[in-house]
């Protein structure tokens, strides 16, 4: 055990947001607070499922999405630090991001480091142009997080690729432009790891079919993608055929290790603060200060994180850990509020509160779900001990 705990610290170095970072907080703060002015709490809850293609059109014309890509494609040539804060301040406030989250997080740093020149080129000034919204397909029916036994499949014919399959809880398709799509190029399921490669797929090509999935909170932020004899040109694959695992793994260290694994709260939280006012009840006061003593570290872990990619370095182990103790603070923040107003009959709850609650109530679960289930993380963080 003390040889487990002593990795686990020295994976998490000290890390302190740089000044010119920190820099950017204010004017970012001071946009948000206007673009969000009359927007209720329930809705601002949604943080980065929120969908506003206005809000990121607006968002981009600052300069904003796209901070890290190079100044020739778009972007503003900074830091992991520099997108830290940037985030932290959209998703404290509960800003509607969705619709150019992925691409800025996921889909634009894939494309510049895997791409073509020709691929750089016509997507990435459009990423930061807030104008082309990306997904990403892994999941698969039946194979869920598991991600090496996905089934769909792109078999090469002349002139390129030919694309059959499901993808399912895919985030916002039938909202997007495009798809980074993991599939099987070789061999089969069973093949696990081997002869899978990514994608690129223009979800507007005949074949494509996007079910909206509707949710018990009447939204639909995930689909189900079918793929029917779909063509693609020899310029739809990312990388190199048969590399695709090892590319989505250095995918996975940005989507799980951002403060959006333990933010998604947190607009709750605020209202319920602001509910107990200076002179709590003193239940509920030692339970508000439970909840800030574990985001604290949660955020000093994912600050840690983004200097290790800033480092070029990709921590997926670090980032499957923090995403599991980040989503599980996540889930029980409105669970406890619940249990605490319940306690407390004769104080009358604020409206907003309760809706907001309501809302995320319903929602709670899907946060351990999300960018790779609690059983996943747990068995790469085994393996990444050497406990596997």
């Amino acid at each position: 055990m003390a040889t487990t705990l002593t990795l686990t610290i020295h994976n998490f170095p000290p890390t302190v947001i740089p000044a010119h970072a920190e820099g950017l907080r204010a004017e970012v703060k001071a946009f948000i607070t206007h673009q969000l002015e009359g927007v209720p709490p329930q809705t601002r809850a949604k943080t980065w499922t929120g969908f506003d293609a206005a809000f990121s059109k607006a968002f981009a014309d600052r300069g904003w999405i796209g901070l890290t890509l190079p100044k020739e494609y778009g972007g503003a040539g900074l830091d992991a630090f520099s997108r830290f804060v940037v985030v932290e301040e959209l998703l404290a406030a509960g800003a509607p991001v969705a619709a150019h989250w992925i691409g800025d997080r996921q889909s634009a740093p894939l494309i510049l480091h895997y791409g073509t020149d020709a691929q750089r080129a016509f997507f990435l000034p459009q990423i930061c142009r807030g104008e082309l919204f990306f997904c990403i397909g892994m999941s698969e029916p039946n194979s869920g997080s598991d991600l090496a036994s996905v089934r769909t499949r792109a078999d090469r014919v002349e002139g390129g690729w030919k694309i059959n399959g499901q993808k399912i809880w895919t985030t916002y398709a039938h909202q997007s432009h495009y798809m980074i799509a993991l599939v099987r190029t070789s061999g089969t399921s069973e093949d696990r790891q081997k002869g899978l490669s990514q994608f690129l797929i223009d979800l507007s090509l005949p074949g494509v079919t996007i079910n909206p999935i509707t949710m018990g909170t009447g939204d639909s932020d995930f689909s189900e993608v079918f793929f029917d004899d779909v063509m693609l040109g020899e310029d739809a694959l990312v990388g190199i055929e048969g590399n695709g695992w090892q590319q989505v793994n250095a995918e996975l260290a940005f989507e799980r290790s951002g403060p959006e694994r333990i933010y998604s709260s947190l607009v709750l939280l605020d209202l319920w603060a602001n509910m107990l006012g200076d002179d709590p009840d003193p239940a509920d006061a030692a339970r508000l200060g439970k909840f800030v003593a574990r985001l604290a570290p949660l955020r000093e872990m994912s600050v840690a994180i983004t200097g290790l990619l800033a480092q070029g370095q990709s921590p997926l182990n670090e980032a499957a850990l923090f995403k599991d103790l980040g989503t599980e603070v996540e889930q029980q923040i409105p669970a406890e509020i619940a249990d605490a107003i319940a306690a407390r009959p004769d104080k009358v709850a604020d409206p907003d509160l309760l809706r907001t609650l309501a809302f995320l109530m319903q929602l709670n679960h899907v946060f351990s779900l999300r960018g790779g289930t609690r059983e996943i993380l747990r068995g790469m963080i085994a393996r990444g001990l050497g406990l596997r």
